[in-house]
């Protein structure tokens, strides 16, 4: 089953509660319709649609949701989806990133310090400039954008990148640090 047809299907509201119904237990359509709050009529007509798209299955009389479509899509989904590439040849670099990384937010900090490094020194490098300085205001902007929805904040992130000399500070200013070698 294809991901656009299961959006469809449940892309209607009353469909979509049906569903849920059936999938939380509901397996007759009287019990559908009572848990999902809607008229009988409004069930009979929703489970028809999902039956032939095949997400509801009647067999004997008792409804079930057929739920394995998701595990499917998941699955096809990430055989045919090219892997995020960060642009370094190093294919254990390219595998950290995606680990860490995902589209362009920090998932999680690495605890292993070398991997920290590595993975701190890339959003350094794809976030500041080497000829530009930056107030600490504008450093805590650009990071929020990487740590959103990350466990780690902005501010811990901004300590490591002083801490690990990725980034310079002085006087309430910060630089990309160029007197350092890069890990990378």
């Amino acid at each position: 089953m294809r991901p656009e047809a299961v959006v469809a299907l449940l892309a209607e509201p009353t469909r979509l509660r049906v569903f849920s119904a059936v999938v939380l237990g509901a397996s007759t359509l009287p019990a559908a319709a009572e848990a999902a709050g809607v008229s009988a009529k409004e069930t009979a007509v929703a489970l028809r649609r999902l039956q032939g798209g095949g997400l509801v299955v009647e067999s004997e009389g008792l409804l079930a949701a057929r739920t394995g479509h998701f595990k499917d899509i998941v699955r096809d989904t990430r055989t045919t989806e090219e892997p995020e590439r960060h642009g370094y040849a190093d294919e254990e670099v390219e595998s950290l990133l995606r680990t860490f990384v995902r589209d362009g937010r920090l998932v999680r900090l690495p605890s292993q310090w070398g991997r920290r490094r590595i993975v701190l020194q890339h959003l350094t490098h794809r976030t500041f400039s080497t000829d530009t300085t930056y107030d600490e205001r504008s450093v805590n902007e650009e990071l929020k954008v990487w740590c959103e929805g990350a466990g780690t904040d902005h501010v811990t992130v901004r300590r490591y990148l002083v801490d690990l000399c990725l980034l310079g500070r002085e006087a309430g200013r910060y630089w990309l640090r160029t007197d350092i070698q890069p890990a990378l």
